[in-house]
């Protein structure tokens, strides 16, 4: 008899069960904080036990409510791109533009050849530039039809946009919402060592797309070697890919559509970098692009309204899985447990050796990374710690810095990311599917940052 693993949502409550007992076990502790730069950071030397508060049977089964309440925002992000994005497909310009593209695959080996790298490469752009995270969720619901009409699968559909964002993230040598925070709080000059890490940047960006395009190539030789591939079988039924060599091309009013997304990509995008734009801005440019999609288009209110709220009602099973993650960050606070574990993590970084020592303070980071994905929150929480540490074991601040930053790697295969199981959620990939296709390039990753961990803490990089 086949083994039958637990969908996402009873893998995440399961993990919200763990995580209470955990708190009758692990001691609560905490540590001070002091606000520098207008945000408030860890002072270290100041962890201190404090009561225990071990988390019940109430707290686990309320934790899903309070993890709407404090994921709200990303959770209205959700389901107002979701409607936004069902507009769009309305028009049927997404369809026209996959057409279009297929047809070009179909008598060019260059489009072929560029598809990944060229798309991947911009993603990771808006990881490594403007923090380019939560945005990159909508995305997924263009690349999964786009990569099915080229022959390719599910999951290299929603790997494009995801990984390519998230590695983009992780190895990010303009983005204020990991780099610039770290670097603040450790007292590096801000956007310092932008040459080593443009070039981890690249080898990172490399090696996705070298995957994914060994993936592609295996997946038209056989499709069914693909862990969706019923899954893919199933979407085509509904997707027409038929007619792409007699398709005549976009319509005017199709063009003018994908105008209006290219504009409010670009609107994003400044948004973010120049004004400081999050959630609540780039979901209210999503609702604008919605209506001016909507009047090009010519639909009527009632057609405009339906169409938003199905697409918003589609998004109600990503919602709750957002809601779940945040869940067990909620019950690991409220048990007052995260500070001691990261008390008990900091001193393992120690070692006679500073390679070993940047080594450990990236494995650190990882583990720390499951409980804290937030790039923000976790260089509050973890640098002003690990950066007077790395002056006693031998490494710069601005090679803790990077450790921190590839600490972030792991977040493509974490259940307790609300960005990783919205993304999971909203393509129909079963999380454990997604891991063990992903384990080979994750394996990768760390081989990959151990190794450009070396020279910065072999030359005291600064």
């Amino acid at each position: 008899m086949k083994l039958r693993l637990p969908n996402t949502y009873v893998l995440l409550f399961s993990l919200l069960a763990l995580i209470a007992l955990a708190t009758w076990i692990v001691p609560g502790g905490r540590f001070e904080t002091a606000m520098v730069g207008g945000k408030s950071v860890v002072v270290a030397g100041s962890y201190h036990v404090v009561d225990a508060r071990p988390q019940g049977l109430t707290a686990l089964l309320t934790a899903p409510i309070k993890g709407f309440v404090e994921a709200a925002l990303i959770i209205g992000f959700v389901l107002i791109v979701g409607g936004a994005f069902a507009v769009l497909q309305k028009t049927e310009a997404i369809d026209a533009m996959i057409k279009a593209v297929a047809k070009a695959h179909s008598r060019s080996a260059l489009v072929r050849a560029m598809v990944i790298p060229v798309f991947v490469t911009l993603f990771a752009l808006g990881g490594a530039t403007f923090g380019m995270a939560e945005e990159a969720i909508p995305f997924v619901l263009i690349f999964i039809p786009l990569a099915l009409a080229l022959r390719l699968d599910t999951l290299t559909g929603v790997a494009i946009p995801f990984v390519g964002s998230q590695v983009g993230f992780a190895t990010a040598f303009l983005n204020p919402f990991n780099v610039g925070v770290a670097q603040g709080i450790a007292g590096v000059p801000l956007f310092s060592g932008l040459g080593y890490r443009a070039l981890c940047w690249a080898v990172a960006t490399g090696l996705t797309i070298a995957f994914l395009q060994w993936w592609a190539a295996r997946i038209r030789r056989d499709p069914t070697l693909s862990p969706t591939y019923e899954l893919d079988q199933e979407r085509r039924k509904t997707l027409d890919l038929s007619g792409f060599e007699n398709f005549a091309g976009m319509s005017r009013r199709h063009r003018a559509v994908l105008w209006l997304f290219a504009a409010t990509l670009v609107g994003m995008i400044v948004g973010v970098v120049k004004f400081g734009w999050y959630i609540e801005e780039i979901a209210a440019l999503f609702l604008v692009m919605a209506v001016a999609v909507g009047v090009v288009a010519r639909f009527s209110a009632d057609e405009f309204m339906t169409a938003f709220l199905h697409g918003a009602k589609d998004l109600i099973g990503t919602a709750l899985v957002i809601a779940l993650a945040k869940g067990t960050v909620i019950l690991m606070r409220d048990g007052q447990i995260i500070d001691t574990m990261l008390h008990a993590l900091a001193p393992l970084v120690a070692s006679n050796s500073p390679v070993f020592a940047a080594q450990k303070m990236f494995a650190i980071q990882s583990v720390i990374n499951f409980f804290i994905h937030s790039g923000t929150g976790q260089a509050a929480l973890t640098m002003p710690l690990m950066a007077p540490l790395s002056d006693l074991v031998g490494i710069t601040r601005q090679t803790a810095v990077l450790a921190f930053q590839f600490g972030e790697l792991t977040t493509p295969i974490i259940p307790t990311s609300g960005i990783t199981v919205g993304v999971l959620a909203l393509s129909g990939v079963r999380f454990t599917t997604w891991v063990r296709w992903m384990l080979p390039l994750q394996g990768f990753y760390l081989l990959m940052a151990l190794a450009l961990l070396a020279p910065p803490a072999l030359m005291a990089w600064q």
